[in-house]
């Protein structure tokens, strides 16, 4: 039984006479067979959002029920794709429909034609679990795609197949309890339900960014959670650019949630031709990306988020490491905002609905490192920029999301203009997995380190204390200490912190050249004390070689790190020789 269309609101529609209507059920709303969920039953009433533009559409057109809910189609071939943010394919819609999406265009996400070579683990015989893996698939030219039992299943492996099958062909049977089961490749998962797991670990394995202040000052965990908010022009799309290329996570998983047109198609043109910088090969055969600009319908914008993250879920679940940059939650609130206005609800603060942190605390809770189903050990990470308006983050989104993240980038307009890049102010950041990740970093780098960050740490705090006096007393009138202080914070912030995204050395440095220069400062910075202490002018240090050599430290590629060191310590000790045992 079709119903029809009573009220049409924006993206919101109400509907009557609905066959068997469920809440979050998916419906083709109109003659045009619009794509739209129910999102609320009242007396014999449904009220429908609709994924796509509404323009057009009159009362008393037809609504059918599909009797699901909105879901992602799972299998190979999701990496390397660019879908809208219910997982329809753009660059097929643009072949069939030009440069912008047609009203009802109902095109699979994947390709059901390819032929996927899939090469058994499990053999006839075998007693199975939900979330096994059976066997695998080369999806790309950096992963391998593994295929699994399905949520639920579980039971006799009676017969698997090895070839080449297409993704909607069967490449097993299991004996259930009651029947026998038809495995696929294929599977679907609904979006907003989460993903079953045997543990959540803890989140003690850093995710290397190459960024030095973050690696180094910020760090976020495997399977952790960030917030990066800041103001218009504050570099939050490049930070998150940056880790989508440069972090060691497997997969990425990239959506852009009401980003501006231009942004989303520089990142959709430029990522397709980047190289993986650890093997060479394209960077998009291990990314997937959701693109969801500010001029498509606001109701896909808000599934746009929950659509990546069940993608996500999926390949942590094969045990993978998955980062999911989410730019920017900002405007996923806004959608909901929108929404929760046409559907009359009570407003909360600034026009948000009251749920609104209950949503984005449920959306991070998705991240984590997990031991899955199948007793390998995945994570997600969850990276989500936020943009307050005028950089205000005592806004409702800023704060509900700082709430729930445990690390807090906090990009700095005043940066942003110095050109000092990433701009992410030191002394208003943080990060609560210091702790968890200190034994890492001591056992992986060095004892020192932990000790080396929080002495420059030290620094760098005490320098915006001595500034404020600088403005009363003028820098000459100052003591030897502060302007030694002054001196290293100088290098600090402009030979470590400063960072060129466009430099082929500088745009990811690793860890271990983060503790060589970390270690430069913290040796120049102990001559210098000893100096001063021995009642030397700090003007004897200015135009030192180790002070040119330490700004040249960032462009040192690591195979010529050593030698670079070497000489830097040698420079080191010339002055320790010539300036301090010469007092």
């Amino acid at each position: 039984m079709e119903g029809r269309v009573t009220r049409i609101s924006g993206a919101v529609v109400e509907a009557v006479g609905i066959d068997s209507p469920n809440m979050n059920d998916i419906v083709r709303v109109g003659n045009a067979g619009l794509l739209g969920e129910i999102v609320r039953l009242q007396d014999d009433k449904s009220i429908i959002q609709v994924y796509e533009d509404t323009t057009g559409l009159r009362v008393n057109e037809k609504v059918s029920n599909t009797h699901t809910q909105l879901s992602v189609k799972l299998a190979p071939g999701l990496l390397g794709s660019i879908f809208d943010g219910i997982q329809r394919p753009l660059e097929k819609i643009m072949e069939q429909s030009g440069d912008f999406i047609a009203k009802g265009v109902d095109i699979a996400p994947l390709d059901m034609e390819k032929r996927w070579e899939f090469t058994p683990i499990a053999k006839a015989g075998d007693t199975v679990h939900e979330g096994q893996i059976i066997g695998e698939v080369a999806e790309t030219s950096l992963i391998i795609h593994k295929v699994m039992v399905p949520v639920g299943v579980h039971g006799k492996l009676d017969s698997i197949e090895k070839g080449e099958f297409t993704i909607n062909q069967n490449i097993a049977i299991i004996s259930g309890d009651e029947e026998k089961i038809e495995v696929k490749m294929l599977q679907e998962w609904p979006v907003r339900k989460f993903r079953p797991v045997k543990e959540k670990l803890s989140p003690d394995i850093p995710l290397i960014t190459g960024q030095r202040v973050l690696d180094t000052f910020f760090p976020v965990a495997k399977g952790g959670t960030a917030a990066i908010p800041g103001p218009f022009g504050a570099g939050k799309t490049v930070t998150q650019h940056s880790l989508a290329e440069w972090s060691d996570a497997d997969i990425i998983v990239y959506v852009g949630c009401g980003e501006r047109g231009n942004e989303m198609t520089e990142m959709l043109t430029t990522l397709p031709k980047l190289k993986d910088a650890r093997t060479g090969k394209p960077l998009m055969d291990r990314t997937i990306l959701i693109a969801n600009t500010s001029n498509m319908p606001v109701a896909a914008r808000e599934a746009s988020i929950y659509t990546g993250a069940a993608l996500a879920e999926y390949y942590r679940d094969m045990g993978y490491n998955v980062a999911l940059m989410a730019d920017s939650t900002s405007r996923w609130a806004e959608a909901m905002r929108e929404l929760s206005g046409r559907l009359e609800e009570m407003p909360g603060e600034e026009g948000y609905p009251a749920y609104l942190s209950s949503k984005i605390a449920e959306f991070y809770e998705r991240a984590g490192r997990v031991r899955t189903l199948n007793d390998s050990v995945g994570s997600l990470t969850l990276i989500g920029a936020v943009s307050p308006a005028g950089g205000d983050v005592s806004e409702p989104v800023s704060q509900s999301t700082i709430r729930v993240t445990r690390v807090f980038w906090a990009l700095d307009a005043s940066l942003a203009n110095a050109r000092h890049f990433p701009s992410i102010n030191w002394l208003n950041s943080y990060s609560l997995y210091e702790d968890d990740l200190t034994s890492w970093y001591t056992e992986n780098v060095s004892k020192e380190w932990p000790a080396l960050k929080k002495e420059l740490m030290v620094v760098l705090t005490r320098e915006a204390e001595i500034n404020e006096i600088v403005q009363l007393v003028g820098y000459d009138a100052l003591p030897e200490a502060d302007k030694l202080i002054l001196d290293i914070a100088k290098i600090v912030r402009e030979d470590f912190l400063q960072q060129n995204a466009f430099d082929e050395v500088d745009a990811f440095s690793s860890i271990k050249k983060q503790y060589y220069m970390l270690s430069a400062i913290k040796m120049l910075y102990s001559v210098e004390k000893q100096a001063v202490d021995n009642q030397v002018p700090m003007s004897t240090f200015s135009g030192i070689k180790s002070k040119e050599l330490l700004a040249k430290m960032k462009f040192v590629p690591d195979d010529k790190l050593e030698t670079f060191n070497s000489e830097f310590k040698t420079s080191i000790e010339e002055v320790k020789n010539s300036v301090v045992v010469n007092v």
